[in-house]
């Protein structure tokens, strides 16, 4: 734990000073990660989808704010919708565009959110994310996940149907059965809901235990957020008949467990025997206070000691060279003392302070 806790305040550090380069490479790893996960999954233009591409565009929003990174990602998959079909294209733009609605309305600074979402089920870690936001963020951040969950089924009924939209293409007929059948899976999807339920209910199992005032409240609402999304999840598979799998909602949960203890140390870290109950009143209130020491760690300083070879080798002169300082030192003291003296006098002189003496004696 005090290794936990040292590197925490190494981390500060090093952030305090690094700061601005920090968040950049930030930026650009959740840009590489996105925008390559986009490309891997719906790569249909081919142009778009290089390599050289995904570093360009990730370069680009590491320096612009994170809400650029979700509009270039938006972008990015409406053109490989496009060139799959320009109709499916279209029906996406629109569904983008009420989730935005929704989303800058009221989260738009929590962009990390969406694009760590839809990762985290293309990475098949669902829960992470929603554990995550529910120790460090609120409720309103459910907007954001909830767009992101959205997107990931989305995009994967695109990359399940790629033949079957290619093939319904060739009419108006044809060209409508499409555009229907794609917007009927995207919203009727069962398996989307049974996992946006289960983000939700997890978000909010988290956030309501770690704001209560019980002592371990995040280990708490780690496990029990997990267990409730599990349930939930596997309640839905069984009873609708789905195809989610338990052995990744396990494994995805324990991460998410880890993920949460380490975030656990690195944002709360009290130390809970040292707990104090405090209770004073004013004149409105009577106040019953529970007081948690938060836990510190000093790192210690390394003293690095410079041996220089010349006065190894001549200790003569630096002993001289000691007393010639030592010397300097006390003729300066003697003339500030003489110089105190006369401005004494001076002002004794000038106040008739020297008179009184005089009159006295």
């Amino acid at each position: 734990m005090s290794t936990l806790l040292g590197i925490r305040e190494q981390a500060k550090e090093i952030y305090a000073k690094y700061s601005f380069y920090i968040i950049i490479g930030m930026r650009f790893v959740l840009g590489v990660m996105t925008f390559g996960l986009i490309n891997y999954n719906v790569g249909f233009m081919k142009p778009a989808s290089s390599a050289i591409v995904t570093l360009g565009i990730s370069v680009i929003c590491a320096f612009l704010p994170l809400v650029i990174m979700v509009l270039a990602a938006t972008a990015l998959i409406l053109l490989h919708l496009y060139a799959l079909s320009m109709p499916i294209a279209l029906v996406a733009a629109l569904f983008f565009l009420l989730m935005y609605i929704f989303y800058f309305r009221f989260t738009s600074k929590s962009a990390w959110v969406l694009l760590l979402t839809a990762a985290g089920f293309v990475l098949k870690m669902p829960l992470v994310v929603p554990v995550a936001i529910g120790l460090l963020g609120s409720p309103v951040y459910l907007v954001p996940a909830v767009c992101g969950t959205f997107t990931y089924y989305m995009l994967h009924f695109v990359k399940s149907s790629t033949s079957s939209l290619k093939g319904e293409a060739g009419g108006v007929e044809a060209l409508t059965d499409s555009v229907m059948n794609f917007t009927k899976q995207s919203l009727m999807n069962q398996e989307m809901w049974v996992m946006v339920a289960t983000v939700i209910l997890c978000v909010l199992v988290v956030y309501g235990i770690k704001t209560r005032a019980i002592d371990h409240s995040w280990k708490i609402a780690e496990g029990a957020g997990v267990v409730t999304a599990i349930v939930v999840a596997v309640a839905g598979n069984i009873v609708l008949n789905l195809h989610i799998s338990s052995v990744t909602l396990v494994i995805s949960g324990i991460v998410a467990v880890c993920v949460g203890l380490l975030l656990e140390v690195f944002f709360l870290s009290v130390d809970y025997l040292r707990t104090e109950q405090m209770e004073f009143e004013d004149d409105e209130y009577h106040y019953y206070v529970k007081a948690v020491p938060k836990v510190g760690v000093t790192i210690p300083e390394k003293s690095v000691k410079h041996i220089n070879e010349r006065q190894n080798s001549e200790p003569g002169e630096a002993i001289t060279r000691k007393r010639r300082n030592n010397g300097k030192r006390q003729e300066q003291n003697s003339m500030e003392h003489t110089e105190d003296l006369l401005l004494t006098r001076s002002l004794n002189k000038e106040l008739g302070l020297g008179k009184d003496l005089e009159d006295k004696k």
